[in-house]
């Protein structure tokens, strides 16, 4: 029974090594975005029913293994117990490798864990430096019509800010054509807007010059610019006019001033909130979105619409890109009611429309 006790033994370290050799797989290819988890740890603890603590620590040693084939070797003939293996590959490298794993067959897995935890204690010396380190930087390319950030950080700022961005971008709604899981990185630039404040939110209080010429502001296929030369196409350039901090300054041809517009900003907070019990929700036929909402000028800012109730409209973040960038149009009728239009000028109505029928012969 003993014998019997043992051969079990080494069968479940070879069949738990071969499993933690798969899971490092399924995370290079990223398998576990099709079942909707977050990372490959949280498919592990769904799919085999563990705790997220033993999920991580399961998929870091499979991949740290890949590396180390003294202790995965070990390991597939059943002479170290995955516990042990799992603390080793914690701190183990190929040069050291045999020798913590004679170590290791002599102490406890706790012993290796204190081992790990020591180590990791040294390196904390080195978190003041990684504070010190701490930078982000940007660069305009493309003439200005793009911007490049560049960022470095302790990881556990760092982790902040990727859960922060991931947890907006995955509640925003998907704009046509970015339904994919692996096109989240456009929907993380859209919730770093909105966590600036540029989008609808209540962050940086920042305004922003924008310079048009005279003779283009009507033009949907000329720029605009920023007093940073950063170009802002016009349809872009309106929906920014909407709900941040702008000072527009119309310039003749030479460059000189023929009218300086207003500072304005999204309606006061009160006038916000009004807006919001008023509409309740996005106001876009069937959508009744309240999350990521905006106040939206009827009769554009920019063409010189009034920013008080009966010209506001709210819309979320989606919807409100349709009117700008995607042609789509809106008014208001006299009893209040809002109406909103395909591009090309059709009405549209929520809800299944019923194709005529046809008469019976």
């Amino acid at each position: 029974m003993i014998a019997r006790v043992h051969e079990l033994k080494r069968a479940a370290s070879a069949a738990q090594r071969e499993m933690l050799d798969c899971l490092a797989q399924l995370e290079m290819h990223e398998a576990w975005l099709d079942d909707g988890a977050h990372d490959m740890p949280h498919w592990v603890s769904m799919q085999l029913g563990v705790s997220r603590w033993k999920a991580e620590r399961w998929v870091a040693a499979g991949a740290e293994l890949r590396s180390l084939p003294a202790i995965s070797a070990a390991f597939d003939a059943g002479e170290i117990g995955i516990d042990k293996v799992v603390e080793l590959t914690r701190f183990a490298t190929p040069e050291d490798e045999e020798a913590l794993l004679e170590w290791a067959g002599d102490v406890a897995s706790g012993a290796i864990r204190r081992r790990g935890e020591e180590l990791r204690r040294a390196e904390r010396v080195e978190a003041a430096q990684i504070e010190e380190d701490r930078w982000l930087a940007w660069r305009w390319t493309d003439e200005g019509k793009r911007l490049l950030l560049e960022a470095e950080m302790p990881a556990a700022r760092g982790a902040l800010v990727t859960e922060a961005l991931d947890r907006l971008a995955n509640e925003i709604p998907v704009m046509p054509g970015e339904e994919h899981p692996m096109l989240i990185g456009r929907r993380r630039v859209d919730a770093l807007a909105i966590a600036c404040g540029s989008a609808g939110g209540d962050g940086a209080d920042a305004t922003v010059v924008i310079h048009v010429q005279a003779e283009t502001l009507a033009d949907d296929m000329a720029n605009a610019r920023t007093d940073t030369d950063v170009v802002l196409p016009m349809d872009v350039a309106r929906r920014f006019l909407c709900n941040a901090n702008i000072q527009a300054v119309v310039e003749a041809a030479d460059g000189s001033v023929v009218g300086l517009g207003r500072t304005s900003r999204e309606p006061s907070r009160w006038m916000l909130r009004q807006l919001r019990y008023r509409d309740r929700s996005c106001t876009f036929p069937g959508c009744g979105n309240r999350r990521f909402t905006q106040a939206h000028h009827i009769r554009w800012w920019s063409r010189g619409g009034a920013t008080d109730l009966d010209n506001l409209t709210l819309v979320c973040t989606f919807h409100h890109r349709l009117v700008h960038e995607h042609g789509w149009n809106l008014d208001r009728t006299p009893t209040g009611a809002v109406r909103w239009f395909r591009p090309g000028g059709v009405r549209y109505r929520a809800g299944p429309h019923t194709p005529p029928r046809e008469c019976a012969a």
